[in-house]
């Protein structure tokens, strides 16, 4: 057991078929472990989680693969990751949302949705540390998903790696133009340009002020998340890191144009410093 301190991660995870497929996203997510010492446990928050009014924790002890998808290859829907839950950790992490002023339950029965497996079949392949999923609200900004995060960010100095899993942009209206081409490797239009540009630049600098107000700030903000979802997780990743936390890109590419891969590594002030 390692005491040095854990970072938060923001993952973008993409097309379920990240977990087949050849692409550079997929790639970095394989060797993402090596940069880490190896936790005791991950929790996930994911974008494909979504309860309203509250904080739904996972506390099944043996957790189901979720295929929350359709028109994919055969092969995707047969792989399993049969990582085991830990539902004494589930329960600290209701007890402290509910302590920090969240409508926090344990929920039995909810398995791991393509938001929390995709990423981890591919990083942690043997599916021998134990996970736990973290809902995210559809109603709620990303201000009470950073609140959440805190509420979380005792975890990175137990051992616990705290990962928010969503996408950086997620227009899928413009993405399936490319996805029936076939083609994943279509030039990025201006638009995801100028945001994920304005994005890297108020993370890299802690602006939480300007990105928690992404929505009326960032250039082109509604267009590249219709919906924010799939960036919510992002700012749970930010909130877990804690006050002071420093931010670096580690890992920049793009699929069918308008799915920004974008992934990023939020050290806690007072951590180690991270591996090379």
């Amino acid at each position: 057991m390692t005491n040095r301190v854990f970072p938060a991660l923001f993952l973008s995870h993409g097309s379920p078929d990240t977990a087949i497929a050849d692409t550079q996203a997929a790639a970095w997510l394989r060797q993402m472990a090596a940069d880490l010492p190896r936790p005791r446990a991950i929790v996930v928050a994911s974008a494909h989680f979504e309860v309203s009014g509250g904080v739904a924790v996972s506390a099944d002890p043996h957790p189901e693969t979720i295929h929350d998808f359709g028109g994919f290859a055969p092969e995707l829907y047969a792989m399993q990751y049969p990582a085991p839950g830990e539902p004494e950790l589930a329960r600290r992490i209701v007890s402290d949302l509910q302590a920090a002023g969240f409508a926090a339950k344990a929920m039995d029965k909810r398995g791991f949705d393509h938001g929390v497996w995709v990423p981890l079949i591919l990083a942690y392949p043997d599916a021998d540390i134990p996970v736990v999923s973290v809902s995210v609200d559809p109603g709620q900004g990303p201000e009470h998903h950073f609140r959440l995060g805190q509420a979380l960010s005792g975890l990175g100095g137990e051992g616990v790696l705290v990962i928010g899993s969503g996408s950086f942009t997620h227009n899928l209206g413009e993405a399936f133009k490319a996805l029936r081409s076939g083609r994943r490797d279509v030039d990025v239009p201006e638009w995801v340009q100028a945001f994920t540009e304005w994005m890297n630049d108020r993370l890299a600098a802690d602006d939480i002020e300007a990105l928690l107000d992404y929505r009326r700030l960032a250039p082109y903000a509604v267009k590249n998340h219709p919906t924010d979802e799939h960036l919510l997780p992002l700012y749970v990743a930010l909130g877990a890191a804690g006050d002071g936390s420093t931010a670096r890109i580690v890992h920049d590419s793009a699929e069918f144009g308008a799915l920004a891969m974008t992934m990023w590594r939020f050290d806690p002030a007072f951590a180690a410093a991270p591996a090379a």
